[in-house]
């Protein structure tokens, strides 16, 4: 059994390497075509090998699944497609004992509707204090049939739904997930028993779903764009739940990670003040286009605003929501924007794979913590899924024409030639996989030096090994047009050459890990980074 990572501090988090396990199509334990615990629990040492230090599961509780498992109907017990609770205490301890930590996601904006309380609310009625806990109002019009207000739904679509006895309730996603009323107390009192529920069997920490979107205005005014301060984005009182949440996750050593869509540099640090959050997910970065001239402003904007408030950054390429990597990089526009994903849109993977490659790198050597999506390892790219069978509401909530998130959630292949690539279902997975999926398995990448997946194993160990990695400060080196340039402590340099031509490399005492070969006379080939010693 692998030893403790070394690097454990009572600050692990500040320089972690966080991988994000998406249950549902991570490995399935008992063949029925869902992934679950059981096929986390057997691919542990996979995961000690690659050389994480923590994983980041997305919800497993009990869901009817809407919307992948973020429609919560019991925060306390795991869906039976995932296992049982047992089975998540024993993952915990098991994951512990091969040095990886555990983070769990909370979901506070919003319920399932098979949630107790949302039964309890419509069985009621209207002026209940059932229907307290959440948005409940009047419609508007002369017999009430408009809904209350205008706002605009994270999804497609409306964002109230009106019951049998004429009153509407606010739903910001979708209409099986109602949205909690963050100014009740018993709202408040619940999250925080649930933060407790989780932190005494043994979890790390928690990464916060929508965790700028909990409290309203109290008069749910219409929408106006451009209007400030947002009726339901980033409202000042939030501050004072995650000030109440930090006291707890204090007392068990806990860290928080929190889901902040927020363009304004300065409110988002406000969420990383030393009694609030410890970390939140940097968007702007993945989302941004394989340019060497907007990466580095990113990066540069992103180390000043996390600067003021003594908080790492967080640095990620990829997730369940957003098309990967090896796809976005090798299309014509290679950032990220919900509004602007169709179906179609072709892609050359050979030059993605080749941009992703170099983008680990360069992930990897930056200032601050690292999430890894499960998958990006392996160089996995978008699937297309057949119509028939895309689940996420995003696709069904466009009226069809919205891809959807599915593509990037396809089960992983893990080997290439047993049924479902390895992933452990005995017929068809809950999403189809491609045709040609078995040339990502992990078995034809073990023993490849050259693969997606030796890389990542190589470049963790050097993170993880190498002093001058991780926390601590960024210099930018002059370099090229096209080329970003910078060196961390001890020696360490990066450079990342996004430019059409080969460049040559800064003086250097050794190469310590490339992305792809270098040209014959040793100079830096276009869409390849290279690590190097001083």
């Amino acid at each position: 059994m692998a030893a403790v990572h070394p690097s454990r501090t009572d600050t692990w988090w500040r320089d972690a390497v966080i991988y994000q396990i998406y249950p549902r199509s991570f490995a399935d334990g008992d063949g029925d075509g869902t992934g679950d615990l059981a096929g986390v629990r057997t691919h542990l040492p996979y995961l000690s090998e690659l050389g994480v230090d923590a994983v980041w599961f997305t919800p497993w509780y009990l869901s009817p699944l809407v919307d992948g498992g973020y429609d919560v109907a019991d925060y306390r017990a795991i869906d039976p497609a995932f296992g049982t609770l047992e089975e998540a205490e024993k993952l915990i301890a098991e994951a512990d004992e091969f040095g990886i930590r555990v983070i769990v996601d909370i979901v506070p904006n919003h319920v399932s509707d098979q949630h107790a309380w949302f039964r309890a609310a419509l069985e009621a009625g209207p002026g209940s204090p059932e229907r307290e806990r959440f948005h409940f109002r009047p419609g508007r019009g002369e017999n009430g049939e408009l809904p209350p207000n205008n706002w605009p739904s994270q999804f497609s679509g409306t964002t109230w739904t009106r019951v049998p006895d004429g009153e509407w309730y606010l739903h910001l996603f979708t209409p099986e997930q109602p949205d909690l009323n963050w100014s009740h107390p018993s709202v408040r009192r619940e999250h925080e028993d649930i933060l407790r529920f989780w932190f005494e069997r043994g979890v790390a920490g928690i990464r916060i779903d929508s965790a700028a979107l909990l409290t309203k205005h109290p008069d749910l005014p219409d929408f106006t764009e451009g209007a400030d301060p947002h009726p339901y984005i980033d409202q000042d009182e939030i501050h004072d739940i995650y000030r109440s949440w930090r006291a707890i996750a204090d007392e068990y050593d806990g860290v928080f990670v929190g889901e902040v869509w927020l363009p304004d540099a300065e409110r988002f640090a406000r969420y990383l003040r030393p009694d609030e959050l410890h970390t939140a997910f940097n968007f702007t970065f993945l989302s941004c286009p394989w340019d060497a001239g907007r990466l580095r402003r990113t990066i540069d904007d992103t180390l000043a605003e996390h600067a003021p408030v003594h908080a790492p950054a967080t640095w990620v390429l990829c997730n369940h929501d957003v098309t990967r990597t090896v796809t976005r990089y090798g299309r014509t526009d290679t950032g990220f924007d919900f509004g602007t994903k169709e179906f179609g849109t072709p892609s050359d993977l050979q030059l993605g794979t080749r941009r992703a490659r170099a983008a680990a790198l360069l992930t990897l050597a930056l200032p601050g913590s690292v999430y890894l999506y499960q998958g990006e390892e392996l160089g996995l790219p978008e699937a297309d899924i057949p119509l028939d069978r895309i689940q996420d509401p995003m696709h069904v909530r466009s009226g069809g024409t919205d891809p959807g998130r599915d593509g990037c959630r396809v089960p992983l292949p893990w080997a290439a030639d047993e049924p479902s690539c390895g992933f452990g279902a005995r017929s068809e997975p809950w999403l189809p996989q491609p045709a040609d999926w078995a040339r990502y398995a992990v078995d034809r990448q073990d023993t490849d030096p050259g693969s997606m997946l030796s890389l990542y194993r190589t470049a963790l160990l050097l993170r993880r090994s190498t002093e001058g990695f991780g926390d601590g400060p960024l210099t930018w080196l002059p370099s090229e047009d096209g080329v970003l340039a910078f060196a961390r402590t001890n020696g360490l340099v990066c450079v990342v050459n996004l430019s059409g031509r080969s460049v040559g490399l800064p003086p250097h005492e050794e190469l310590l890990l490339a992305s792809g070969p270098l040209d014959n006379d040793g100079r830096l080939p276009g869409d390849t980074a290279v690590w190097l010693r001083r």
